[in-house]
């Protein structure tokens, strides 16, 4: 949901406050799913907020001869909100974050995409937890 939201997004879908209404979905009303679509939401406008550093972060760990303007628009939305979740939710663990980026990648991405994607945003956890051990010292 807030892949498609994002990728809507970055092709011209409108304002941030019409991308939260998701209004493609069929939103359920049950206490599950409210939550669900809370997330959602909490991803789609926290990646959109924080798109500068979100892909300053992307553009420092591309692999190989990758340009940034080449990167697909679904490996691009995938990507933008994995690293907006290991940036700044730190209570989701990295190893999750990188294993649903791979198989929404591996659902909705091109045929390698999914290795590009667990290339880059395992390079950003490696930063990070870097980072985070050095704070400790």
């Amino acid at each position: 949901m807030a892949v498609q939201a994002l990728y809507s997004y970055d092709n011209g879908g409108g304002s941030l406050e019409e991308v939260l209404k998701l209004e493609w979905e069929n939103l359920p009303e049950d206490d599950k799913n409210v939550a669900t679509v809370d997330f959602a939401r909490a991803l789609i406008a926290g990646t959109i907020n924080h798109k500068d550093e979100v892909d300053e972060m992307i553009q420092k760990h591309l692999t190989g001869n990758w340009d940034f303007s080449r990167i697909n628009k679904v490996s691009l939305a995938i990507l933008r909100i994995s690293t907006f979740t290991l940036m700044f939710q730190k209570d989701v663990h990295p190893s999750i974050v990188i294993d649903e980026a791979i198989d929404i990648a591996q659902d909705y991405g091109t045929d390698d995409s999914f290795r590009f994607i667990n290339a880059v945003l395992d390079n950003i956890r490696k930063e990070l937890n870097a980072e985070t051990n050095a704070g400790e010292e």
